[in-house]
C-alpha cells in the first residue's frame, strides 16, 4: 500500500502542468527497477485532480485576466450614473443651452478686452526677437541682453494681471484664457532666450578659427526670424530648439478627426456644468468658508463625480487640441503625456501628467538649480512649490479670490506622497493616486467656482423661483463668462 501511495504521488507530480508548484512538496522517488507498466498508471489523470495552486484573486496569484471584472465595473458605473442623470432630469428639467454660452462670450458690445489683451502679446514676442538680433550684431553685451529679456518677461507676466484686475468689462472666461495664454507665452519666451544663449555659447566653444566663428554666427542668425519664432510659439511645446522634428505632410482626416473630438468634448463639458453642477450651486446660500462642516461635506460629496468627469474630459480635450496643433504644423514630437493612469505614486503621476510642462521645468528650472549646487531633493521641492503657486494664481486671479485652497491641496498631496508612498505600492498605490485625483485639486478648483457663483445677485433670484422646471435657470458657464 505504501508503494502504491508513492507511485500515485509520483504520477500526480509528473502529470501536473505546474512543476514549480508541485515542487513545494518532496515526493518519494520510484525505484528504477519498477517495471514501466507500474510507473504509468492508466487512470493517473482521474486519480490525481489536485495540485498546489493559489486562488486567482489572492495576492500571491500571478493571474492578470481581469478584463471581465473591468467590463462589469464599467457597466455598473454607466447604470448608476444613468440613474443619477434621470433623477437630475426629473428634478430640474433640461437645462443645457449652448446659446447662452455664446451670448455671454461677447464682452461689452463686441469690444472684447480679452481678445485685445491676447493681440497685445505680440509686442512681447517681437521684443524678444529684437533683443536676440541686437545681441547677434554685437550692439548689446550678453549680460545686458539677459537683463532686458528678464525685464520683458516680467512685464509680460504683470501686464495681463493688471488688466484683469482693473478692467471691469473683461469676462471671467476671457480672463482665464488670457492668463493661460500669457503664462504659456512667458514659458516659451524664457526657453527661447535661454536656448539661444546655449546655442551661442556652443558655437563659440566649437569654433577654433575666426572663419569658423563667422560661419557659426551666420548659421545662428539664420534662425532668428519671425517665421522660426512664431512656429515655436504656435507649436504644442514649451521648450525651444532649432529644427523641430516634423512629419512629412498634414493628414486632413486626422485633422478633422481631432476637430470633431474637440467639438463633442466641449459640448459634453458644457452639458455637465449646466445640468449637473449648477443645481448643486443653486442650493447653496453661503460660501464654503462660511458653511458648517456637515453642509460642506454634503456639497463636496455631490461635486466629486461631476468634477472628476470634467477633469477627465479636460484631459481628453487637451489631448485633442495638442494633437490638432501638431498635425496642423507637422510637429513630430507628440509625447504630450505618459501612462499616468497606471501611476503607483503621486510623484510618478506628476511626471507623466503633463510632459511639456514637466520637460520645461526640468530643463530650465531643476537643471539650473542643480548647477548652482542646490541639492536635487530641494530642487524638486522648489519646482513643485513653484508649480503649485502658479496653479493657484491662474485660478484665483481671474476669480478675484485668493484662498490658497489649490496650493494647500497640492502641498497636502506632496505630504501624502512622502509619508504614505512607501506603505501603498502596486495596485494599492494606484488606488491612492486615483483617490487623491478624486478629492484633490480638481475639487478645490470647483469650490472656487462655487463661491464665485453664489456671489452674483441673480443667484438669490433663482432660489426664489417657483419651480425648477419653469424658472429661467442661468448657467454656471454664464457666470464663468460674465464681466466682473
Amino acid at each position: 500500500m505504501a508503494v502504491m501511495r508513492k507511485r500515485f504521488s509520483s504520477v500526480c507530480s509528473s502529470s501536473s502542468a505546474e512543476e514549480d508548484s508541485a515542487s513545494l512538496y518532496d515526493s518519494v522517488p520510484i525505484s528504477a527497477t519498477d517495471p514501466p507498466s507500474e510507473q504509468e498508471h492508466p487512470h493517473a489523470d482521474l486519480l490525481c485532480c489536485h495540485r498546489v495552486q493559489d486562488s486567482l484573486l489572492s495576492s500571491n496569484s500571478s493571474f492578470t485576466g481581469y478584463r471581465g471584472i473591468l467590463n462589469w465595473i464599467i457597466i455598473l458605473l454607466v447604470l448608476t450614473h444613468a440613474h443619477l442623470f434621470l433623477e437630475n432630469f426629473i428634478q430640474h428639467g433640461f437645462l443645457i443651452d449652448v446659446k447662452k454660452v455664446l451670448e455671454h462670450l461677447i464682452e461689452d458690445n463686441c469690444n472684447w478686452p480679452s481678445v485685445n489683451l491676447i493681440l497685445a502679446a505680440n509686442m512681447f514676442a517681437v521684443a524678444a526677437l529684437l533683443l536676440e538680433k541686437t545681441q547677434e550684431k554685437g550692439m548689446l553685451s550678453p549680460t545686458n541682453t539677459h537683463c532686458l529679456h528678464l525685464a520683458n518677461l516680467g512685464l509680460l507676466l504683470l501686464f495681463p494681471a493688471a488688466v484683469i484686475v482693473h478692467e471691469p468689462t473683461i469676462s471671467t472666461g476671457g480672463a482665464f484664457f488670457s492668463l493661460w495664454f500669457y503664462t504659456a507665452l512667458g514659458m516659451k519666451l524664457y526657453s527661447y532666450q535661454e536656448t539661444n544663449r546655449w546655442y551661442r555659447q556652443a558655437h563659440l566653444t566649437n569654433a577654433g578659427t575666426d572663419k569658423n566663428i563667422s560661419v557659426a554666427q551666420k548659421a545662428h542668425s539664420e534662425h532668428l526670424t519671425l517665421q522660426d519664432l512664431y512656429y515655436f510659439l504656435l507649436a504644442p511645446t514649451l521648450c525651444y530648439q532649432r529644427d523641430f522634428p516634423c512629419t512629412p505632410k498634414v493628414r486632413i482626416n486626422k485633422l478633422l478627426h481631432r476637430l470633431l473630438e474637440m467639438v463633442i468634448v466641449i459640448q459634453i463639458m458644457v452639458g455637465i456644468v449646466q445640468q449637473w453642477i449648477e443645481p448643486i450651486f443653486q442650493r447653496s446660500e453661503n460660501s464654503f468658508s462660511s458653511m458648517d462642516i456637515t453642509l460642506r461635506v454634503e456639497h463636496l460629496v455631490g461635486l466629486v463625480a461631476p468634477t472628476h468627469f470634467l477633469w477627465l474630459l479636460f484631459f481628453f480635450l487637451s489631448h485633442s487640441y495638442l494633437n490638432f496643433c501638431a498635425e496642423l504644423l507637422c510637429f513630430g514630437d507628440r509625447h504630450f503625456y505618459g501612462d499616468w493612469w497606471n501611476a503607483t505614486t503621486l510623484i510618478t503621476f506628476w511626471k507623466n501628467w503633463n510632459i511639456p510642462c514637466q520637460k520645461w521645468c526640468h530643463r530650465h528650472v531643476y537643471t539650473r538649480l542643480v548647477e548652482k549646487n542646490v541639492p536635487p531633493s530641494r530642487a524638486e521641492l522648489l519646482v513643485f512649490l513653484m508649480s503649485a503657486a502658479l496653479c493657484e494664481c491662474m485660478i484665483a486671479l481671474p476669480l478675484h479670490s485668493c484662498r490658497l485652497w489649490i496650493f494647500l491641496m497640492m502641498v497636502f498631496e506632496l505630504l501624502v506622497a512622502v509619508f504614505l508612498g512607501n506603505h501603498f505600492q502596486g495596485n494599492y498605490g494606484n488606488g491612492l493616486v486615483w483617490l487623491c485625483l478624486l478629492l484633490g485639486p480638481p475639487l478645490a478648483v470647483t469650490t472656487y467656482f462655487h463661491d464665485h457663483y453664489i456671489s452674483f445677485p441673480h443667484h438669490h433670484h433663482h432660489q426664489s423661483a417657483s419651480s425648477p422646471l419653469t424658472s429661467d435657470h442661468r448657467l454656471p458657464s454664464t457666470v464663468f463668462l460674465q464681466p466682473h
